[in-house]
């Protein structure tokens, strides 16, 4: 990238935050610091009003604004590859925003740079193996929650947990919000449990932003709860089943909300691969199919099962 480029680029990436540092700059285009100095030093001297504050970083002066941006042909595909994922993988609001948001990036975009993503438009496509939606379930909080979560405000929401299938209500002070294992996940301060839980968004039946703010600064980050309670101890059991083929069309949508990764045809018999949390759980639904599942692995699964038996046999012996 030449200089002239990369003045171009810093000046939009000043206008993208309220402070930038000179770090970030730095970072983003394999530049030394007293390069950046020196970039930053052109603007000003070419009239570009950026502001400093020492030991923060740098920041646009307010009112000033750049004219509307042009995307090259590049920048245009990612951003058409992002509308097709964000259609598969969010959740109602978010997928409206984006639309309108691509609507008003088509508007700036030039005649040539149009042309090609229609005729690119109809070559990409995102495949979702997530279950059909349960219409109990609205799936359009995503926008109030990441609006709650920039202005640090309460959430109050009905959640149905799937392992216990009862619905409670919550209270909750939220921290952030990860995509994993094909579904978004809300990660929060629960008051009614006094501890960081993960709400699956899809589970959410209500939810209402509150006018009550809360102190971020009380709770840990994004990162700090991903460190130590998401990796590795969310999903730690990867487990492998081969089912009869019959019992494998059988199990419908419900292999997805068991953690399904990935299946696999073998003659007369079908090979899931699962990741779960909870050995005991997973067991207690693998126990369902009878004879109709062989466990291939891991052993630690296939102890639980001759425990699980075991007590069904002693249940029902005694009754």
């Amino acid at each position: 990238m030449n200089r002239i480029d990369r003045l171009s680029a810093i000046l939009i990436q000043l206008q993208g935050k309220k402070i930038v540092k000179a770090a970030e700059i730095a970072e983003r285009f394999q530049i030394s610091l007293r390069t950046v100095y020196r970039d930053v030093r052109a603007l000003q001297e070419a009239g570009v009003p950026v502001g400093a504050e020492a030991g923060t970083g740098y920041y646009l002066v307010e009112g000033y604004h750049l004219p509307p941006v042009m995307f090259n042909r590049e920048e245009a595909a990612a951003l058409l590859t992002g509308e097709k994922m964000m259609a598969q993988l969010s959740d109602h609001s978010n997928r409206k925003q984006f639309g309108n948001a691509m609507q008003k990036i088509r508007a700036v975009l030039r005649s040539s740079e149009k042309d090609f993503l229609e005729s690119l438009e109809e070559n990409i496509a995102v495949i979702s193996r997530r279950p059909p939606e349960d219409s109990e379930f609205p799936n359009r909080f995503l926008s109030d929650i990441q609006y709650a979560l920039g202005k640090h405000l309460m959430l109050r929401l009905d959640y149905f947990a799937l392992h216990s299938e009862t619905l409670t209500h919550r209270e909750i002070e939220p921290i952030g919000i990860i995509y994993m294992m094909g579904y978004w996940y809300l990660i929060a301060w629960c008051r009614l449990r006094h501890a960081y839980r993960n709400f699956r968004m899809d589970r959410i039946r209500n939810l209402g932003v509150s006018d009550v703010s809360y102190d971020r600064e009380r709770h840990i980050s994004l990162k700090e709860y991903m460190e130590k309670y998401a990796e590795p101890a969310a999903y730690p059991h990867v487990v492998k089943l081969r089912f009869t083929a019959v019992m494998a069309k059988k199990l419908g949508n419900q292999r997805f909300y068991y953690g399904l990764m990935e299946e696999q045809a073998l003659g007369e018999c079908v090979e899931m691969t699962f990741l779960t949390s909870h050995l005991d759980w997973f067991g207690r639904w693998v126990l369902t199919f009878g004879k109709e599942v062989e466990i291939i692995g891991p052993e630690e699964l296939q102890e639980h099962m001759r425990v699980l038996a075991k007590e069904i046999y002693a249940h029902y012996l005694l009754t």
